[in-house]
């Protein structure tokens, strides 16, 4: 009931596509939207926690939203209309807390804490977690660095159940993957994919015919479980044996075993050019280009000089029937305007369909907004 009236007295409202509850990054102000039956949006000023902890869990409006029969959740991330796409089902990943370079993550029931050049801020360490970490990446101001452990094992796995999954069968948690720390501050898994894993998966599963995806740049598998588990035929391609290997052991525990899954350790330049010579074509591609890598015979890739190419390459590998293209990418240059000016130029042209491209992000508990975490740009023909 006070929601209500609050509504009535600011009379702030917009019309959005997400039923979702959020807040803004900005001290201020929170944008809150609620799920409803219509899709409107208020936004409530005075936010009534501290500048320096402004946090929806601990400020008033969150007790008020408790007493509502309305679900919160994190959908859309929004800094005055600005849209993210947040990787928010997760129940055996959390991003804790960030401060001064570094995150702190829960990885099923271990607290690991490892560098994030997007953390230039340096908040308190208030989170318990910090002082109860099982893992910690150093890194070197020569470059690299090194892990130190705290009573944690070599290895471990966490749990992820895509939308559809819950649906159809109520099952917690049907896709497993398997994390091994290693170079670099990397486990084997980028959670914040799990947004494109719903939205491509969602694509396959109400397609209701077969599907054949190929996964490039394919690194351990996260992709290519989601597109399996939802019926495709999936092709795995990587350049790394050890990385495909990874793979393939993420796909036995996910029960996707016997699943129609072709592994490939392969350049993803050459693999496309001969693809297109065989005559082979595919309803949905993902592409996760490194922004710098070599292939199994040295060839080098640097995505500002090969990515327009490989684009242009690889949608000609499109069925005509296509459902979907997915582009992922953690390099600076190629934000989420370029994205969408490349996708469109090479592909809404030539099959219809459309184009968006968003950030992607993880909810950040301690604080209450979102981590960015690179961009995606997807193409879709419906």
């Amino acid at each position: 009931l006070y929601t209500v009236i609050r509504f009535i007295i600011y009379k702030k409202w917009l019309i959005v596509n997400k039923l979702v509850c959020y807040r803004c990054n900005a001290r201020k102000f929170d944008l809150i939207v609620f799920r409803h039956s219509t899709f409107k949006v208020v936004q409530f000023f005075n936010h009534l926690t501290s500048l320096c902890k402004y946090s929806l869990k601990k400020s008033f409006w969150y007790y008020i939203l408790l007493l509502c029969p309305i679900k919160v959740s994190y959908k859309v991330y929004t800094q005055k209309g600005f849209y993210m796409w947040i990787a928010d089902n997760w129940k055996d990943y959390e991003v804790l807390d960030t401060s001064s370079g570094e995150k702190l993550e829960r990885w099923g029931d271990y607290i690991l804490v490892r560098p994030d050049p997007q953390v230039i801020w340096k908040t308190p360490h208030d989170h318990k977690g910090w002082k109860q970490k099982n893992g910690h990446y150093h890194r070197s101001a020569k470059g690299g660095g090194e892990w130190e452990f705290f009573h944690l094992p070599d290895e471990w796995a966490i749990h992820y159940a895509l939308p559809f999954q819950k649906e159809a069968s109520g099952k917690a948690d049907p896709l497993t993957f398997h994390l091994k720390p290693f170079s670099f501050k990397h486990t084997g898994l980028f959670p914040e994919q799990a947004v494109n894993w719903d939205w491509f998966s969602g694509l396959i599963h109400e397609a209701g015919r077969p599907v054949k995806v190929l996964n490039l740049f394919a690194y351990t598998g996260g992709a290519t479980v989601s597109a399996a588990a939802a019926g495709a035929a999936v092709t795995h391609v990587d350049a790394s044996k050890g990385m495909v290997g990874w793979a393939k052991e993420n796909a036995a525990a996910s029960g996707l075993a016997d699943a129609p899954i072709r592994w490939l350790v392969d350049d993803c330049m050459k693999f496309v050019e001969r693809e297109i010579r065989r005559g082979n074509k595919y309803d949905g591609i993902i592409m996760d280009p490194p922004s710098y890598g070599r292939g199994p015979k040295g060839e080098i890739w640097k995505i500002e000089d090969n990515i327009w190419d490989f684009v242009g390459l690889t949608a000609q590998l499109l069925s005509d029937d296509a459902l979907f293209f997915l582009i992922n990418s953690y390099t600076t240059g190629l934000q989420p305007a370029v994205l969408s000016y490349m996708m469109n130029s090479t592909l809404t042209k030539k099959f219809g369909g459309h184009v968006e491209a968003e950030e992607i992000g993880l909810p950040v508990t301690e604080s209450g907004l979102v981590l960015p975490c690179g961009a995606s740009g997807r193409w879709q023909r419906k």
